[in-house]
């Protein structure tokens, strides 16, 4: 028994070796195949590549320099309206403010500068004085200290004077585009 089953381990050996002998062959036969397939392609000449290389620059610098003149008239034109605007703009400083808030014992110093947006109304301005003084002084000491005290009640207290300060001027258009408080001062 232990010679039948020697020949059975044998034979196995002898067809691991043919199998390994068939690959062999046939690796041997694919890569000659690959070799042949690469010396029969066509292979390309010095001009024709150079040819392609001229072309691909030339199609790059075009589109580069069409990008380049549709977006560059574009910045420096927005500059340039933008500085012509500020240069229509003019501010007007109101003297100072001492106001009783609606707290009681509670006081606000407060120095207001109106942004025009129109030179020609500086003089409607200056004299409407009085009014828009009047129109400040009651709309501000009807507020109290906790409304006016945070950064979303001056940004309130802002636009709520602003609109009632374009009331009084009383033209179509708004006059003051926008107020600074440079002075705020609560006690």
């Amino acid at each position: 028994m232990s010679n039948s089953i020697r020949l059975k381990g044998d034979a196995g050996i002898e067809n691991r070796e043919y199998h390994d002998e068939r690959r062999k062959l046939i690796m041997a036969e694919e890569k000659d195949d690959l070799q042949e397939d690469l010396n029969r392609a066509p292979k390309m000449g010095g001009k024709a590549l150079i040819i392609i290389i001229a072309a691909a620059v030339i199609v790059l610098g075009a589109g580069g320099f069409a990008g380049y003149k549709l977006m560059a008239g574009k910045p420096g034109g927005e500059e340039k309206a933008d500085v012509k605007k500020e240069e229509k703009t003019s501010m007007v400083a109101l003297d100072p403010f001492v106001l009783n808030l609606a707290d009681h014992g509670r006081y606000l110093k407060v120095t207001i500068q109106f942004e025009i947006s129109d030179l020609s109304s500086i003089e409607q301005v200056k004299s409407r004085t009085p009014q828009l003084r009047d129109t400040i002084i009651t709309l501000v000491s009807s507020k109290t200290l906790s409304s006016i005290a945070s950064p979303e009640g001056k940004f309130q207290l802002k636009d709520e004077v602003l609109f009632r300060a374009n009331q009084v001027m009383g033209l179509e258009k708004d006059i003051f585009r926008n107020l600074y408080f440079t002075e705020f001062v609560m006690q």
